[in-house]
């Protein structure tokens, strides 16, 4: 065994240098974060054989869904043994799905939706878990293994590249409360100071080929924008354009409300709201509400609370559908609180792609506010045409979580009223009549 062994690493992780309970790095492609643990674990492997016990450090490499070994980190724990010339010699010996590590130690890789809560527990005496793109981890997955890592001294690692601001690893260590005995950074591929040139091409392709993917895939920004998401392109030329920001209402003009309807209980789709101001050839839009299996009456006091009271409503055309027994129906509630409605007839069945039409031809006078608009923004770019892979065709857009928001969106698009041109008034001729002047207003021509 060495009596030494030097590791480099990118001044980005020298936090994670500490001993702590939680470690997490998040970041996009290219920044290192995998090869850092990687090395961590074989580092601490060699420092800590087990003192006490005599037996050493055991190890688990984690993901959510782990079907074979080629999904695992084994293959780049190998490799970097390989690098460090590491081998039997020195306690290291690779077997088909474990690496036995010094002082009988080991490491072990693993799918955490195999365990059970029964199962989980032969993880105790473990000292090391590294959960590898943990963008996938599920809160009940994350729930089980944290009180299972207990042994004194030992440490639970994240790195993953974000997906969304509502996943498990996501609201645990960029929330608002982290777990006591965190140590948290964000890499990517400018703090790697080995960042490979066959990478950097691929980098600067990104750039040019999928602009509207880069922030995701290369600075670890979340995943809002689907790749082939139909408002892909417009999202991401608002965004480089500025229009995605800080917009205030005019306080002289009309709100305007745009609803996609769903329905109450835990199963019922989303009812989606976007508030909007029409303002000469611009679209302000301010906010967004959405909310499952609510009662009409919170969306109503939602629309009052955010100062909506006087909205005018825009419904689709199921607006008018009578509940069975109660002879109910939104625009009638909605009347009933004393709103201005309009429900739109109909469109039939091209409705869903002339509603995208219109939004795209209309994207590029619309301006957001990002800081109340963010989950409609996210659902705009997430909203994308279901595929028949076999026959390579389009089937219209994919019903999933995307869609409520992105209905209400194309409903406004399709009800916006084209600002008019002010015209002059006609001209005026004068006679006159009896020493008095006489003005008639009458049109020229006529």
């Amino acid at each position: 065994m060495p009596a030494e062994l030097t590791f480099e690493t990118a001044r980005v992780f020298a936090p994670l240098l500490t001993p702590s309970r939680y470690k997490g790095i998040w970041g996009g492609r290219g920044s290192g974060k995998s090869h850092f643990f990687a090395e961590r674990m074989i580092g601490d492997s060699l420092a800590e054989p087990g003192e006490s016990a005599g037996v050493g450090m055991r190890g688990v490499c984690i993901r959510q869904v782990q079907k074979d070994l080629l999904q695992s980190s084994k293959a780049l724990i190998e490799m970097k043994l390989d690098h460090y010339r590491l081998g039997q010699v020195d306690g290291f010996r690779v077997f088909k799905d474990v690496i036995q590590t010094p002082g009988d130690g080991v490491l072990i890789f693993k799918g955490m939706q195999d365990y059970t809560k029964e199962s989980v527990k032969s993880l105790e005496g473990f000292k090391r878990a590294w959960w590898e793109e943990a963008q996938t981890a599920t809160r009940g997955s994350v729930s089980m293994l944290q009180p299972t890592i207990r042994a004194d001294g030992s440490e639970m690692w994240f790195s993953w590249n974000p997906r969304r601001s509502t996943d498990a690893v996501d609201a645990m260590f960029r929330g608002t409360e982290l777990p006591t005995g965190s140590i948290v950074v964000r890499a990517n591929w400018h703090d790697n100071p080995k960042f490979p040139a066959a990478l950097e091409q691929e980098r600067l392709d990104c750039l040019r080929i999928k602009p509207e993917q880069y922030d995701h895939i290369w600075d670890g920004g979340y995943a809002t924008v689907l790749e082939g998401a139909y408002y892909a392109a417009a999202l991401n030329q608002a965004k480089m354009e500025g229009r995605i920001g800080r917009v205030a209402p005019d306080p002289l003009m009309s709100y305007r409300a745009f609803f996609d309807i769903g329905g109450t209980g835990a199963r019922a789709d989303a009812v989606a709201i976007w508030i909007a101001q029409f303002i000469g050839r611009e679209i302000r839009i301010l906010n967004y509400h959405e909310e499952v299996g609510q009662p009409l009456a919170s969306h109503v006091n939602w629309l009052r609370e955010n100062g909506y009271g006087a909205a005018k409503i825009w419904l689709p055309h199921d607006g008018d559908a009578g509940d069975k027994v109660y002879k109910v129906t939104y625009a009638s509630a909605l009347r009933a609180a004393l709103f201005d409605v309009t429900v739109i007839e109909n469109q039939g069945a091209g409705a869903a792609r002339a509603r995208i039409e219109a939004a795209r031809r209309l994207f590029p006078s619309m301006w957001f506010n990002a800081a109340t608009t963010q989950p409609g923004l996210d659902a705009l770019g997430w909203y994308h045409e279901k595929k028949d892979e076999t026959r390579n065709i389009g089937l219209g857009p994919e019903h999933d979580w995307s869609s409520h928001g992105s209905d209400a969106f194309g409903l406004m698009c399709v009800c916006y009223e084209q600002p008019t041109i002010d015209q002059p008034p006609p001209p005026v001729s004068w006679r006159t009549r009896l020493g008095q002047n006489i003005a008639t207003q009458t049109a020229l021509g006529t």
